[in-house]
């Protein structure tokens, strides 16, 4: 069985991969993170007419109907930009809530919408620190009433998926809907306190609240997976070309052992997400039934090895990594976010042996 991407497949990623790196640069990054917008207006227009947002969604609903292998060549090189975007909530969360549980109506109305790019999603189910437990949100006559914090994109998305205590529902932005913008480590990625009073809510298939949020965790890590793992790949790249130039005591520091042995450690912990990613598209795309076993290892995998290569990234670049004029803190930033925005790592550590034990068992 071929793991790889297929050469249209590699095509595509160059292809993205030319376009980032001609549509944002650190420059656009940056301007985010010190400007007053939550993300880039321009850059996700660009996005959308290249039809990235509607890359895994049906043709008959706007999309390009490519797959879901496709959508992670996407993500892995959307990673590597750091791209100040709200892509993943819009597409890996509230896109693949509709393609898993909507109706063909509620696909028909939003599908078209998200791939054009003119809805920005968000999936609202945390309301506060710790595990999600027991929920408060409440719908009664359609109406949903009740908080989430923090959501990430959720002060600019237009359409909302929340879990409340029965099932996921659909909550326009307007009517009863109030988004408060909070301060986090990666203002790139923004977030919000959302309160929703008697907010105009639609139910969202038949699956019970935390089944239904866990099946979109599970679609939405491996897409995850694969944006770590393009910023992962870009710290190393990073960090190598830093020692390659960098002299300390006649010599560059690429050739100290000690740094040599830190490029090393890191270009092992991204091949082993990598596998684990290539695991959890090829279950995602094939629709198997080891989803949840392939999303859990590849989330694990992928959040430890860019948390690890941002890490050491700033190391190797010593005492200007930690400066705001280098550019390491864009992805240390991107690498805690994106650890946190669908469960926290050790979540995922959790659902990975209870998988692995419920297949033992098996």
């Amino acid at each position: 069985m071929n793991f790889d991407y297929s050469d249209e497949q590699k095509f595509l990623k160059e292809e993205a991969r030319k376009f980032l790196a001609a549509k944002c640069g650190a420059d656009r990054v940056r301007a985010v993170l010190e400007g007053d917008h939550a993300y880039d207006a321009e850059l996700w227009r660009e996005v959308a007419a290249q039809g990235w947002l509607g890359a895994a969604i049906p043709e008959a609903h706007g999309g390009l109907g490519l797959g879901h292998v496709e959508l992670c060549a996407i993500a892995e090189e959307l990673g590597r930009a750091c791209a100040p975007i709200p892509f993943a909530s819009t597409v890996y969360f509230v896109a693949e809530a509709l393609m898993r549980f909507g109706s063909e109506a509620q696909q028909a109305k939003w599908l078209p919408k998200i791939a054009a790019g003119e809805v920005i999603g968000a999936f609202a189910t945390s309301e506060g620190p710790g595990p999600v437990g027991a929920v408060k949100t409440r719908v009664t006559g359609g109406k949903l009433t009740g908080t989430k914090i923090p959501v990430t994109d959720g002060d600019v998305a237009d359409l909302i998926v929340a879990l409340a205590d029965d099932g996921l529902y659909l909550v326009e932005r307007g009517e009863g809907v109030v988004a408060e913008a909070l301060s986090t480590l990666d203002p790139t990625r923004s977030a919000a306190k959302l309160t929703f009073t008697d907010a105009p809510a639609e139910r969202l298939g038949d699956e019970g609240g935390h089944t239904a949020m866990q099946a979109v965790f599970d679609r939405a890590a491996v897409l995850l997976a694969f944006e770590q793992l393009g910023g992962a790949d870009r710290c190393l790249e990073m960090a190598k070309d830093y020692a390659l130039q960098r002299h300390a005591f006649g010599r560059v520091i690429a050739g100290y052992q000690a740094i040599k042995h830190k490029l090393a450690d890191i270009y092992v912990k991204n091949e082993v997400a990598r596998s684990n990613a290539y695991y959890g598209a090829w279950a995602l795309n094939s629709g198997a039934a080891e989803l949840p076993l392939a999303a859990a290892i590849a989330r694990v995998a992928a959040s430890e090895a860019f948390w690890f290569a941002a890490k050491e990234n700033i190391q190797t670049h010593g005492g200007v990594g930690f400066t705001w004029e280098y550019d390491c803190h864009l992805f240390y930033r991107r690498s805690r976010q994106l650890a946190l925005v669908a469960g926290a790592p050790a979540e995922w550590r959790e659902r990975l042996v209870g998988q692995l034990e419920t297949r033992n068992a098996a």
